[in-house]
């Protein structure tokens, strides 16, 4: 470009004049319409405001050109220079305009202006820049429209300083209140993610401009800044200028993100007021609320109303059917769309394929690859990783490879994101998944966001946890929410609690998934006062949205600890949190009343739900048979059964468990719904797991059926080791010792290692069979190859083998030589072996211990009392009574089922 400083140009002479004149009579003879375009020109005509807002195409404009210079009238007055400027322009042929610009001997404002405007449309920001220095050097005084174009520029390079330097000059030229100058800058400030440097400017002086006020709220919005968005959006409705078309979509999208529905009916109605609704932007955006607030029936009320839709309509009220799970509703808009030959795009292939994200719909999703195919769609890689992400979610991970190889040369961080996902949801294929984190690394891309939350929740191995923690500080991307969310739920899975709620704190703006994730973790680890704990934190931090994963995670904590009093004050909050007197969360708060045996609000919370799921079936079950409650478990049982839903192995279990403890007078009964129960079991295929058939072996262990219970054990694919426990319990409560011992020692040789319940069967068996040796032995074993600390049930155990030997004396030697203090359990079990053996000076020991330990229990005085009856020594018989008088103790009466 030449020199912008004004000169003196021979045109005549000019080389450069003489080379652009030569180009454009050089052009094609015109065209008959082009040709009559002006039979006698009068270039004053084009001055007038009809003219200049007049769009003339590209050859007409060269034709005005033509004649300008065969009149020279061109540069004969700086109007028609400005005007085939401001011609070129519109026609997007840049080359010319600043070809026009380089020619005028003398530009004003408008010409600079014109031609910053011409760069800014091509794309040449930095030249734009540059103009705009060259402009302010020249001493032109500069207008409005000079501060928005070169302001425009900035925006585009991300130019901050620049545009504060130009915010400046405006300031002091009094230009800064003017609505583009302004609304420039704070989309300067906005790009370069400084809301508050846009907020300030915003509020510097009232402002009437709606570019402005539509700039600053969208600017919130977008910023995450939604309630002061809201906030200037109230303003706006009270004052001036009033909201238009481009304000309403923003607001909408944030009523929805903060699921603020009654605000969103609000901003509708206020969209009817101004006459926006009818726009098809705004009409979707109100579509896209409704549908994400869950309001499905609102959202298809208006789409159905809208007198056009776009393909972002179509698009949005088919998100809002999958969203709210009505797959062949939003299947049925698809084949519409494709009916009504509308445009489909990427985006609602996506969602579709999402809909189609379940075993049962199968046929369609194939259907639906074959369409892609065909259409072309195919090619797009968002379009491939959904097809990735549907494949693997019906299970069929081998037609996901296949999509994620057809991508070739396509592959990128979200693709390779996708499949890793897919692996590591397979659950078999972890190893795939690392093996393609490796091949990613090595092409030299970057794992997206996405992946890394699924490779954490995959790990259970914390050296493998901890590198990925290393990556993620080296990357930065531990700001993200759900992947510093999912890294401390890694930790806490690892059983890590310290490292997990150090991460927890880092977090600087937790969200309610944080504090969902953290509190559970706690729970789920035996920690479920520090749950309890952060839940108080919690509640006392602002604008958390409390929605049913929290309400999960705080239910679990009370559930744990038996907490009923804060359990129902969680329900009372939860109550007043609501838009509507459904109940809210029904599944969590049934489990927690029925594990807190209030069965009573159990059973209430349960008949106001709606639907009935299978979650909260089975934990009414459960409580229930927990609570003895046979009969009503049973009936709830047949019910879950005849309504279809699914039954799980913890509710057989539970209900296993409750007909195995039936009194006694209702054995033959109790057997008879056991093997009707063990029938339904095996049609439904849970024979084979290890839960409910540890049950099967324990329901038949209570009715004395051995065969049984060893048929049961042998069904289980791969026995647990509360399996093997069972079995060893069921064998040694039977006094079959030996065969209880044979069973632990396949267990070793299985491969499962022994837990502490597992030894207290195994020296029950000991005792029961008079194995004193290999009792010692087994209790040393403990310690020595597993590391297991024995306790007061261990040396019970041991005591009663030495007792049902008859070594009353060494029983008591190895009670003084325990390592830890022996409580009331040990010492009465050697107080039940001195009254076996009438052995009354050891059993006088044992006796003042035991009421020592158990100062309020009848057993010490009792036994004693037996004793020296069955000995003859009735003066200490009578002296023992009238010391339980003494101390106000009463023997409890006996009671028999016969």
């Amino acid at each position: 470009m030449k020199a912008l400083i004004a000169h003196n140009v021979d045109l005549k002479t000019s080389f450069c004049a003489i080379r652009f004149i030569s180009s454009l009579i050089s052009l094609q003879t015109p065209s008959k319409t082009s040709a009559n375009f002006y039979t006698t020109f009068d270039p004053y005509e084009f001055l007038s405001e009809s003219a200049k807002s007049r769009n003339y195409t590209l050859q007409e404009t060269k034709i005005i050109h033509t004649h300008l210079l065969k009149s020279n009238f061109l540069y004969s007055n700086l109007e028609f220079s400005n005007l085939l400027l401001r011609n070129y322009c519109k026609a997007c042929d840049f080359e010319y305009a600043l070809k026009v610009f380089d020619e005028i001997p003398q530009p004003d404002i408008s010409s600079w202006n014109l031609v910053i405007t011409c760069q800014n449309q091509s794309s040449k920001y930095a030249d734009s820049w540059e103009t705009f220095c060259r402009l302010h050097s020249s001493g032109l005084v500069l207008n409005e429209f000079t501060y928005g174009h070169a302001l425009s520029a900035c925006v585009a390079l991300n130019f901050v300083k620049g545009g504060k330097l130009l915010y400046s000059l405006a300031l002091k030229h009094g230009f800064s209140l003017d609505g583009y100058v302004r609304s420039g800058m704070i989309d300067l400030f906005l790009k370069s993610c400084s809301f508050d440097n846009a907020l300030r400017v915003f509020n510097d002086e009232s402002c009437g401009n709606v570019v402005c006020w539509n700039a600053i709220i969208s600017g919130a919005i977008k910023h995450n800044e939604d309630r002061v968005g809201l906030k200037l959006f109230r303003q706006m409705c009270h004052g001036l200028p009033s909201p238009n078309r481009f304000t309403f979509p923003s607001v909408f999208g944030s009523c929805a993100k903060l699921q603020e529905f009654e605000l969103g009916r609000v901003v509708h109605g206020l969209a009817v007021k101004y006459g926006e609704q009818e726009d098809v932007v705004v009409g979707t955006a109100i579509v896209d609320f409704y549908a994400k607030c869950g309001h499905v029936t609102e959202a298809i009320k208006k789409f159905s109303r809208m007198p056009t839709r776009n393909v972002v309509s179509w698009t949005a009220i088919i998100t809002g059917f999958v969203k709210k799970g009505d797959f062949q509703s939003a299947l049925r808009l698809f084949k519409e769309m494709m009916t009504l030959n509308q445009e489909i795009n990427t985006y609602t292939v996506t969602s579709v394929l999402s809909a189609c994200a379940d075993p049962l719909l199968c046929k369609e999703a194939f259907q639906i690859h074959c369409w892609v195919y065909k259409t072309g769609l195919y090619s797009d890689p968002t379009v491939k990783n959904s097809l990735i992400n549907l494949y693997s979610k019906i299970g069929a991970i081998k037609l996901s490879e296949q999509v994620f190889e057809d991508m070739n040369n396509l592959m990128n961080s979200s693709t390779y994101a996708t499949m890793i996902t897919a692996f590591c949801q397979d659950g078999g294929a972890l190893e795939k998944a690392f093996s393609l984190l490796k091949i990613l690394f090595r092409e030299g891309l970057t794992p997206d966001v996405s992946c890394i939350p699924s490779l954490l929740s995959a790990i259970n191995l914390l050296e493998i946890g901890e590198q990925i923690h290393c990556y993620m500080l080296k990357t930065g991307v531990l700001s993200n929410h759900l992947v510093s969310c999912s890294l401390f739920t890694m930790y806490s899975k690892c059983g890590c609690l310290n490292e997990s709620y150090e991460i927890f704190n880092q977090i600087p703006d937790k969200d309610n998934v944080s504090w969902a994730s953290m509190i559970s973790g706690f729970t789920e680890h035996g920690y479920a006062y520090c749950a309890i704990e952060l839940i108080r934190e919690m509640l006392l931090v602002k604008n958390i949205v409390f929605d049913e994963t929290t309400l999960t995670a705080f239910l679990a904590a009370c559930s744990s600890l038996r907490f009923l009093k804060t359990g129902k004050e969680i329900h009372g909050f939860f109550i007043r949190q609501q838009d509507n007197m459904s109940v809210y969360g029904g599944s969590s708060m049934v489990n927690m009343y029925s594990r807190c045996d209030d069965l009573k609000s159990a059973k209430k919370v349960f008949n106001l739900m709606p639907f009935k799921d299978q979650t909260s079936c089975s934990s009414l079950v459960s409580g229930y048979a927990q609570n003895g409650y046979v009969k009503e478990a049973l009936d709830l049982f047949r019910e879950l059964i005849s309504s279809g839903l699914e039954v799980d192995s913890f509710t057989i279990s539970s209900v296993l468990g409750a007909v195995g403890d039936l009194n006694r007078s209702d054995v033959g009964i109790g057997v008879e719904i056991g093997i009707q129960l063990h029938a339904r079991i095996v049609k439904l295929g849970f024979e084979s797991t290890a839960s409910v058939g540890s049950s099967l072996v324990m329901m038949y262990s209570k009715y004395g059926d051995l065969d049984d219970c060893l048929k049961g054990f042998n069904q289980i694919n791969e026995p647990d080791v509360i399996s093997w426990t069972t079995m060893i319990n069921s064998y040694a409560k039977h006094g079959k010792g030996l065969e209880a011992l044979r069973v632990f020692e396949l267990m070793k040789k299985s491969g499962t290692e022994p837990d502490s319940v597992t030894f207290v069967g195994v020296l029950t068996a000991c005792s029961h069979s008079g194995l004193v040796n290999e009792g010692y032995s087994y209790l040393k074993s403990m310690v020595k190859d597993y590391g297991i600390e024995p306790g007061q049930r261990h040396y019970a155990c041991m005591v009663d083998v030495l007792g049902r030997s008859g070594r009353l004396q060494e029983a008591e030697r190895f009670i003084r030589n325990m390592p830890i203090e022996p409580g009331s359990l040990v010492w009465g079990t050697l107080l039940a072996a001195c009254k076996v053996h009438a052995d009354v000076e050891i059993g006088k020991i044992a006796a003042e211990k035991f009421i020592e330990l158990e100062p309020s229990s009848d057993g010490g005085y009792v036994a004693l009392s037996n004793i020296c009856a069955d000995v003859g020594q009735w003066e200490q018989v009578v002296k023992i009574r009238n010391e339980m008088k003494g101390t106000g103790i009463k023997k409890q009466p006996g009671w028999s089922y016969i």
